[in-house]
């Protein structure tokens, strides 16, 4: 019996009953070697996942043979740190680094062969020495997975990967006064690092704070430049919302790389904004105008006359800063001209202890209570009628930046006590208010008087649109019972004064004067001037302000138009 077919032919015979099978040679071997062609292809692909997941299961394994490594990682491990809008200040990562066990060696020569291989531009006289003379070394920190892959890959048993977490700041100098840094032992040692220490060490959902990223990053442009231009040793700014005390930006020149765990000893990288002790000049002559309305002894068009141009306490003069200005003067001409003999006929008239208490009450004279452990403790005042009388004007009289910033806020706020914090907060409690009412429309409204009329001091702030109030402040800085001509130069900003939200504090520390700068007025005339006039906080601190607000002006008009 046969069957034909279009591809093959089976016979079968049938000889003394014994049957015989035939396959006649035809397509069908084709076939069947194709078969046995994919299945060799599916056998090969088999094996080459096979072996990448062999592979991949030595780094599993790696990791569940270093169980006792999550331990020490459970111990390192900290809580990330985040800016308003969710950016990575400070963060925890996984890391893996990678030893090398010369007991377990077994062909030098080879080995550094391959990692050279890979890893071309090492010292290898190094590592030869460390392979004959230690046990163990760690040959590359914080590997690339790519780099991790291919040594991986190697084979070599002396080849030891270890998982560690490893604190990084991607913000690198951005954010080093307020962040800090941490020792080797995971242990915060400045910044919020070191004062949120152990709930960092507990806490599994970042801490958020109050700063912006891309503010700070315009405030620090600008100081650097402005550090440049007049040759400053450092310098510092704030910006806080006066209705929550939230603080949007805080820097302080120089400042330094945290990821490089450099132990900061200098004095230079001192934390200007919060730690530095300064007498700040004719900034206090707000608060003591804001302590007279705020007493009723006197109001805004109070005069004054016959203001003699120089007086003396104690056998010390005391003059004028401007030699030029009128003798008879309204209570508010005197701040925004800048009177120091009015401002101490106004201190005269509040008398010490309730100018004492003013400040106190303002947080200027003791040491403030803040989110990071930076701060300074002014110099303890000895009160009396000179001091009084210098201390009107700001001189011999000394606190933080960072306090100055406080008292403002509360000055123009409607008076109501605030703190100053980095840290965002969901519940805020509520304020207490410690100022008579009229202090803050009075005062707000002579500040803006300093910037947009030709009398005041800081004319160069008077930015278009944003309503910016202020006062200058210069002074000598101090030194072994003394004064020197190195200068203190701050300018204190609010705006929009019709409705204040933010106060920008901006101090330079002993800047000189630029003979090639050109200043751009800000009245509509385009008037230029070349070459600073004088050293005083009206050419230079009023100035770097201008540049800030132009530059975080708009960013504050759109993200944060409602006030907190």
């Amino acid at each position: 019996m046969s069957e034909n077919s279009n591809n093959s032919k089976i016979v079968l015979e049938n000889k003394n009953n014994n049957f015989l099978y035939k396959r006649s040679k035809s397509n069908l071997n084709i076939n069947f070697n194709r078969i046995a062609f994919i299945f060799f292809i599916f056998f090969i692909i088999s094996l080459i996942y096979s072996v990448h997941l062999i592979h991949l299961g030595s780094r599993s394994s790696k990791q569940e043979n270093t169980k006792n490594i999550g331990i020490t990682s459970n111990k390192l491990f900290r809580a990330d740190i985040i800016d308003r809008n969710g950016n990575f200040l400070a963060k925890t990562v996984s890391s893996i680094d990678i030893g090398i066990s010369s007991q377990k060696v077994i062909d030098k020569k080879k080995l550094l062969i391959n990692l050279k291989y890979i890893f071309p531009f090492k010292d290898y006289e190094k590592i030869k020495r460390n392979l004959d003379e230690k046990n163990f070394f760690y040959f590359e920190k914080k590997i690339s997975d790519e780099n991790y892959e291919k040594i991986m890959m190697l084979g070599d048993k002396s080849i030891q990967p270890e998982e560690s977490l490893v604190r990084i700041y991607p913000q690198k100098n951005l954010f080093s006064h307020i962040i800090g840094q941490i020792d080797t032992d995971n242990n915060g040692i400045s910044g919020l690092e070191k004062s949120l220490d152990e709930n960092l060490k507990v806490r599994q959902e970042p801490v958020e704070l109050t700063v912006d990223k891309n503010i700070q990053f315009l405030v620090r442009n600008q100081l650097i430049k402005f550090n440049e231009i007049f040759k400053t040793i450092g310098s510092a700014a704030i910006l806080m919302n006066v209705n929550s005390g939230e603080i949007l930006s805080l820097v302080s020149l120089p400042d330094y790389n945290p990821n490089k765990r450099e132990t900061i000893n200098d004095l230079k990288f001192i934390n200007r904004a919060t730690k530095g002790i300064y007498e700040f000049g004719s900034v206090f002559k707000t608060f003591t105008l804001a302590a007279a309305l705020n007493e009723k002894i006197i109001e805004p068009n109070t005069e004054f006359v016959d203001l003699p141009k120089k007086i003396s306490c104690a056998g010390f003069p005391i003059r004028e800063y401007d030699m030029d200005i009128p003798s008879n003067l309204t209570a508010e001409q005197i701040l925004i001209r800048s009177g120091n003999i009015g401002s101490v006929k106004i201190a005269q008239k509040i008398g010490i202890e309730n100018f004492k208490l003013f400040l106190s009450k303002i947080g200027i004279l003791d040491e403030i209570n803040f989110d990071i452990e930076e701060i300074g403790k002014p110099i303890q005042f000895n009160w009396g009628k000179c001091p009084l009388a210098t201390a009107s004007f700001g001189h011999g009289i000394t606190t933080t930046l960072l306090q100055v910033v406080k008292a403002y806020s509360i000055i123009v706020n409607g008076g109501f006590n605030i703190n100053p914090t980095l840290i965002k907060k969901e519940n805020i409690s509520k304020k207490q208010k410690i100022l008579n009412s009229n202090v803050s429309k009075e005062i707000t409204s002579i500040l803006r008087k300093i910037v947009s009329t030709k009398e005041g001091t800081a004319n160069l702030a008077n930015v278009e649109g944003y309503q910016i109030g202020g006062k200058t402040g210069t002074a000598n800085r101090s030194f072994d019972g003394g004064y020197t001509n190195k200068k203190i130069n701050t300018f204190i900003s609010v705006f929009p004064t019709s409705k204040p939200k933010y106060v920008l504090a901006v101090m330079l520390e002993e800047p000189k004067i630029n003979e090639e700068y050109v200043y751009h007025f800000r009245d509509g005339s385009n008037f230029k001037l070349k070459g600073s006039p004088r050293n005083t906080a009206g050419w230079n601190s009023v100035e770097v302000t201008g540049h800030i607000v132009e530059e975080i002006g708009p960013i504050l008009a759109t993200k944060y138009h409602e006030v907190n």
